[in-house]
This record gives structure tokens, C-alpha cells and sequence, in this order.
């Protein structure tokens, strides 16, 4: 499979316009995985692979096999995949058969029938999100253009995760906010205090019994909802 470059403009214009309208990351990132499909010349299969925190998540694979594969570079610690998370690149195997890099995985890839493939480290401003995999089932499918069109859809992937990850941040502070609010009027109501005396007797707590702020917060605020539930009316 070959495009020209107007042909080769239109495929990723399209694909850019398909996610403008979807609801979630979830949905952009699955569109981009089906892109990667359809549009990277060799690819047979692909998947996105995400860090949270030290765990590395199969995200969106096109098939079961990609999910394993994933599973599979997390558990021997070695793989393409891996090598793009800690190494800020894109990497490359194009004959599993021959591979000395990643002697177990590709052993095991082999056996799924994988027989090249791509992976892209996923990152906007030196954050790492994770890598998009693609996977074919022959040697030497991937050349010059699967490394250019992947590398597009790799940057489109990485600007979803970075705004699911800031609207993440964002649900979170609020949450945080609102649960503190709650604590401080409760604190107020039982104690007579002021809110900054609230908020001092809620950090004291923090401090004293070496748990974060919105921990006790939340704490006094389902203990206040436990015992405000009335009984139920004798039968």
C-alpha cells in the first residue's frame, strides 16, 4: 500500500476532521488506533500502551493479540514498546525472527505470529503518556512512509491523552475544592468558628495524623452523610 502526497493529506485530513467530533479520549484514541490500521502501510494490528504511575495499561487494542503483547513487554520488562516509554523515540523491529534486542519478546511475538513492528513513545512537552504499537504479521513490512504517517497519528494520540489527562487534573481539583468546602462548613456549623478556623482545625488533623487535607476532609464529610441518613420508620 503506497499514497501519493495528495492522497496521503486527504487520509489524515479526514481522520483529524472523524475526531474533532468524538466525545471522549476514549473514542479519539480508538479512531486513532483504527487509523493506524487502515492508514500505515504494513500494519496489521495496533494498540495504545498507557503509564499510570509504574503500570503500563493496554489501551484500545484493535485485537486481543495486541493486549497481550502489551501484557507481555510489562511482565519481561523488555520490548520496543518499553524502549519508547524510557527512551523518548521510535523503535523498530523489522524481523522478529532476527531480533537480539528483546530475545524473549520477540520469541513470544513470534509464536502469536507477529513478524515486524512499530512502536512511538507518546509525549507533549517532555510528558510521557505512553507508546502507540503497531504490529504486523510479516518481516520488513514497515518502510519509510509507516514511519512518517505512524509518526502523525502518534502526535495525534499524545494531544488526546494530554487534554484527557488536564481535564483529569482539572475534575480532580474541583472535587478537591468542593469536598474541603463541605468539611469547613461543617466544622463551622458544629464549632461556631470562623472558615479560616475551620480550615485550620482540618489542616491540624492533616498534619498531626500525617494524612492529606482532602483524605480528611472527605472523611468528616461521609461521616456527617453516614449518620444524617434517618432511620427507617418502625413497622
Amino acid at each position: 500500500m503506497g499514497y501519493n502526497n495528495d492522497e496521503l493529506a486527504r487520509a489524515l485530513g479526514r481522520l483529524a476532521f472523524d475526531m474533532q467530533g468524538l466525545p471522549d479520549a476514549e473514542s479519539t484514541l480508538t479512531s486513532i488506533v483504527e487509523g493506524a490500521v487502515r492508514l500505515v502501510p504494513g500494519a496489521r494490528w495496533a494498540g495504545i500502551s498507557e503509564i499510570r504511575g509504574t503500570i503500563i495499561e493496554a489501551r484500545v487494542p484493535s485485537d486481543p493479540i495486541v493486549a497481550k503483547l502489551d501484557a507481555l513487554q510489562a511482565e519481561l520488562g523488555e520490548g520496543p514498546c518499553m524502549s519508547a516509554l524510557r527512551e523518548h523515540h521510535t523503535v523498530l523491529i523489522d524481523d522478529m525472527a532476527a531480533e537480539s534486542r528483546f530475545p524473549r519478546f520477540a520469541a513470544a511475538a513470534l509464536n502469536l505470529g507477529v513478524g515486524s513492528m512499530l512502536s512511538f513513545q507518546l509525549f507533549v512537552r517532555n510528558e510521557n503518556f505512553g507508546a502507540l504499537n503497531l504490529y504486523a504479521s510479516k518481516a520488513s513490512a514497515y518502510d519509510d512512509e509507516s514511519e512518517v504517517i505512524g509518526s502523525v497519528l502518534a502526535q495525534h494520540a499524545s494531544i488526546a491523552m494530554a487534554a484527557s489527562t488536564a481535564d483529569a487534573q482539572w475534575r480532580l481539583a474541583i472535587d478537591t475544592r468542593d469536598v474541603i468546602g463541605q468539611a469547613k462548613g461543617l466544622l463551622m456549623q458544629r464549632n461556631g468558628v470562623s472558615g479560616m478556623h475551620a480550615f485550620n482545625m482540618l489542616v491540624k488533623v492533616s498534619q498531626d495524623g500525617n494524612i492529606k487535607l482532602v483524605d480528611v476532609a472527605r472523611w468528616l464529610v461521609e461521616q456527617h452523610e453516614s449518620t444524617a441518613i434517618p432511620s427507617p420508620p418502625p413497622s
